[in-house]
C-alpha cells in the first residue's frame, strides 16, 4: 500500500470505546465526574438531540461536542482532571482481554501503538499513560483554570482519525499498519491499515508481522 519501510516496525491504531474499551468511556466519565442533579438538569436542556441521538437521527460525531458543552462548560479544570485520574485506572479493568493482549503482542513486538479516539484527552491521557501507548483523540479547551465546553479540536471521528493519524506519521516508514475498530466512525482509519480487524465481525484477530531485523 505504501512505500518500502525505511524503519523496520509496524504501526498498530486501536479505536477505544466499543474496541479497546468494552464500555462507553465518554457517558462514563459524566456520570463519574458529575453530580446525578447536574446530570439531569444539563440534559434536559439538550434533549430533543439526546432523543433523537438515540433514534439514529442525530450523529453521534455532532452529539459529543453537544453533550460535553452542556455538562462540563465552566467547570473548575483541576477538580475534573483529578477525577479523570481516578476514572483512567478504573477503565483498566474495563479494557477487553482479547483486544488487550493482541495490544501487549503489539508492544512486545515493539511496534508503535495508538489509541485513536473520539473521545476525551481528560481521561484518555491518564489511561495512555498507564497503557505507555501514544494518544490521538479530542481535546477539550480549557481557559482560565475551568473548561470552555468547547472543544479545542475538531471531534476526532469518521475522516477527522485518518487526517490526523496523518497529520502525525508517515506511514511509509512503517513495514505494516494495524487498526481495530468497532463502528462506521473507524472505516476511514481503517482504510489505511494494510490488516484491520473490525469488533462483531466473524474475522479473527490479524496475526502481527514480526519485525525485520537490520542485517
Amino acid at each position: 500500500m505504501y512505500a518500502q519501510s525505511t524503519t523496520n516496525k509496524n504501526l498498530a491504531l486501536f479505536d477505544f470505546d466499543g474496541t479497546l474499551c468494552i464500555k462507553d468511556s465518554f457517558t462514563g466519565f459524566i456520570f463519574y465526574a458529575l453530580k446525578k442533579r447536574h446530570i439531569v438538569k444539563q440534559g434536559i436542556k439538550i434533549l430533543p438531540w439526546i432523543q433523537a441521538y438515540y433514534l439514529n437521527i442525530y450523529p453521534a460525531h455532532a452529539m459529543r461536542p453537544k453533550l460535553f458543552k452542556a455538562m462540563f462548560s465552566g467547570m473548575p479544570a483541576q477538580e475534573i482532571l483529578d477525577l479523570a485520574l481516578e476514572y483512567s485506572h478504573q477503565l483498566r479493568n474495563k479494557l477487553s482481554p482479547e483486544l488487550y493482549r493482541q495490544l501487549l503482542k503489539h508492544q512486545h513486538n515493539d511496534d508503535d501503538v495508538v489509541i485513536v479516539s473520539a473521545s476525551i484527552n481528560i481521561y484518555l491521557k491518564d489511561i495512555a499513560e498507564l497503557l505507555n501507548v501514544d494518544l490521538i483523540c479530542t481535546e477539550a479547551e480549557i481557559l482560565n483554570n475551568h473548561f470552555t465546553g468547547a472543544f479545542s479540536t475538531p471531534d476526532c471521528s469518521s475522516e477527522q482519525k485518518k487526517i490526523r493519524i496523518l497529520e502525525k506519521y508517515d506511514l511509509n516508514q512503517y513495514d505494516c499498519i494495524y487498526a481495530y475498530g468497532n463502528s462506521k466512525e473507524d472505516l476511514e482509519m481503517m482504510s489505511l491499515a494494510d490488516y484491520s480487524y473490525m469488533v462483531g465481525e466473524s474475522n479473527p484477530l490479524p496475526q502481527i508481522e514480526q519485525q525485520k531485523k537490520l542485517a
